[in-house]
């Protein structure tokens, strides 16, 4: 069962089917242009934003893995992709810094130094 403007636009496109190169152009602009703006723009979006998270984390920032491990950071090295998270005491596991899923609680950034107390 099909309705009305389903089988209207079928009739429509039947009956200019051979005639114009211009409509079938005109259709594969119109679908491209659906799945840019549905699919592709969001998932780069959450791409961007789940990189500045992952690049983001600090020592003791309260993290979850894909695999379901919540723990604390313990050892951030910069320019590597692992990082070292603490699941219990005592127990550190190496963990990619792309399996990240989360970042439950960001340590507070540090306070920027004062101008005016270092000419004091």
């Amino acid at each position: 069962m099909s309705t009305p403007l389903i089988s209207n636009i079928g009739l429509l496109l039947q009956a200019e089917g051979g005639q114009s190169p211009f409509g079938f152009f005109a259709m594969m602009i119109a679908m491209f242009a659906i799945f840019y703006f549905l699919l592709i723009r969001p998932q780069q979006k959450r791409a961007r934003e789940h990189k500045q998270m992952v690049g983001g984390v600090v020592r003791n920032d309260k993290v979850v893995t894909a695999g379901g491990l919540i723990g604390k950071v313990a050892k951030v090295t910069e320019g590597s992709d692992e990082i070292t998270i603490e699941i219990a005491t005592g127990v550190k596991v190496q963990v990619l810094r792309a399996t990240l899923s989360d970042v439950r609680s960001k340590s507070a950034p540090k306070k920027p130094a004062n101008d005016a107390a270092k000419k004091k």
